[in-house]
């Protein structure tokens, strides 16, 4: 069961440590193509990843996708397992509000190899090009990767969550005031939502 901002929180299943995302040898694997890129535009460069947070009885998946450009929070879910279907959803749910980016880039992991995640990228009307961190290189993901460190060090770990209803309600609470409210010297004091719907022009790009 996966849940997004708008559907209802469920309970997790009870595990004694969380599932990984290996990669699957039988996957087609992408290039990555980011090496060297400079970002100069929202929607340029969308990156996604999947960690996990533990919970007083087990474990919940969060995935999000974040633009390059703007450190935007595009769109996030909550899990009690590793799938497919929460990959393509959170994909799905982006696209929707903001339409395609120009390249969208992953890990290798079995989740965003899997036929059911690389067939959106074939359908009629994609125009995103499809992208994967080499293996093992996680500073390919690097603006996805400093928000989960953010969102852990400055929520998850002082409040630790005791159920997934719980979890959702604050995961949702800090994405808010981080999409909205945080500026970062970064952005040269923006927060996020004001570059990405303003199209601010930074003097240094990502």
């Amino acid at each position: 069961m996966d849940v997004g901002p708008s559907a209802p929180p469920m309970m997790p299943m009870d595990a004694a440590s969380p599932s990984e995302n290996p990669p699957n040898a039988t996957h087609r694997k992408y290039p990555y193509l980011l090496r060297g890129v400079k970002v100069t535009h929202v929607n340029q460069e969308w990156s996604t990843d999947i960690t996990y947070i533990r919970l007083k009885h087990g474990f919940v998946y969060l995935t999000a996708i974040i633009d390059w450009y703007s450190r935007r929070i595009l769109a996030w879910r909550l899990s009690n397992s590793l799938s497919s279907d929460f990959c393509v959803d959170v994909l799905l749910e982006a696209v929707g509000k903001y339409g395609w980016p120009e390249v969208f880039n992953t890990d290798q992991g079995s989740q965003y190899t899997s036929e059911k995640f690389t067939k959106c990228f074939e359908d009629e009307g994609c125009t995103a090009k499809l992208s994967m961190d080499g293996k093992g290189r996680s500073l390919d993901n690097v603006y996805i990767e400093r928000f989960w460190r953010t969102l852990k060090y400055e929520d998850i770990y002082l409040k630790g969550y005791m159920d997934m209803k719980e979890c959702f309600k604050g995961i949702k609470s800090f994405i808010d005031r981080y999409n909205d409210r945080r500026r970062h010297s970064s952005l040269e004091n923006h927060t996020p939502s004001e570059v990405y719907f303003n199209h601010v022009v930074l003097k240094v790009a990502a």
